[in-house]
């Protein structure tokens, strides 16, 4: 809806609330890519959501450079270019920026350029008391044994993880959990659809919630449906009801 025009970013809250009953949100830095810095509509983003009693969680940011670019000055230019998204989130009361570990070379390479990216976003963040936390998003990203690595590298208290059920690909989704739950601020069930049952085709979620649950984590699930045989509101109500029944069977 927001990718086609059908909603405002602004109203994104009160969707959440009245459609879904969900009272804590995450915002994608694409709907209001060029309002980083625009104190009056972040003012008016805060108003909106404290009115209504919404908890904004975090930001995630895309389009702002790769944070392992090969090119030295690329990658702390996109560094860089996190910053105004850090300051933002701060201000809207979020906990952390999501962030993704794109790179290019050699597997090692990688891991130490994300690293390095990643560590010196993450020291200008603590400054904020902010987290900065990569998910798995495409490329070596989606390989939890390279992430959870990359993260280790960096070797900072708020530089983490937000691990998504559904974007491993090729690798295995209960095994890249499991890696990156150590490290996780954040989590991310993704769907795609459902059987009769109202189970995810592709997840089982009562295993991989399993696994969350098992490291003790006890912060908030987001619900991100990504299908196309439902429509978008009824695919999110699905995911949430799924999880909720894993709640209480948990």
């Amino acid at each position: 809806s927001l990718f086609g025009g059908k909603m405002d970013n602004l109203d994104f809250g009160k969707v959440s609330v009245e459609e879904f009953g969900i009272n804590a949100i995450e915002y994608v830095n694409q709907f209001f890519k060029d309002k980083a810095k625009d104190q009056a509509y972040l003012k008016e983003m805060k108003t909106r959501n404290d009115d209504l009693g919404v908890e904004t969680l975090l930001i995630m940011c895309d389009g702002e450079g790769q944070l392992g670019d090969p090119d030295d000055a690329k990658r702390n230019q996109a560094v860089e270019n996190h910053f105004k998204w850090v300051e933002a989130t701060k201000y809207l009361g979020g906990h952390s920026i999501r962030v993704n570990a794109a790179s290019a070379g050699e597997y090692e390479d990688q891991r130490k350029l994300a690293a390095d990216g990643l560590r010196r976003l993450s020291e200008f963040a603590a400054d904020f008391g902010l987290n900065v936390i990569v998910e798995n998003h495409g490329g070596l990203s989606s390989n939890g044994k390279w992430l959870s690595t990359v993260i280790k590298d960096v070797g900072l208290k708020n530089c983490g993880t937000l691990p998504d059920f559904g974007n491993f690909h090729d690798y295995d989704r209960y095994l890249g959990v499991e890696e990156l739950m150590p490290h996780a601020k954040a989590v991310s069930a993704k769907s795609h659809d459902f059987d009769a049952d109202g189970n995810e085709t592709r997840t089982d979620y009562f295993k991989i919630m399993k696994i969350v649950l098992d490291h003790g984590y006890n912060g908030y699930v987001g619900v991100e449906y990504e299908g196309s045989k439902l429509p978008e509101f009824e695919g999110i109500m699905a995911t949430k009801r799924l999880l909720e029944r894993v709640a209480e069977q948990s």
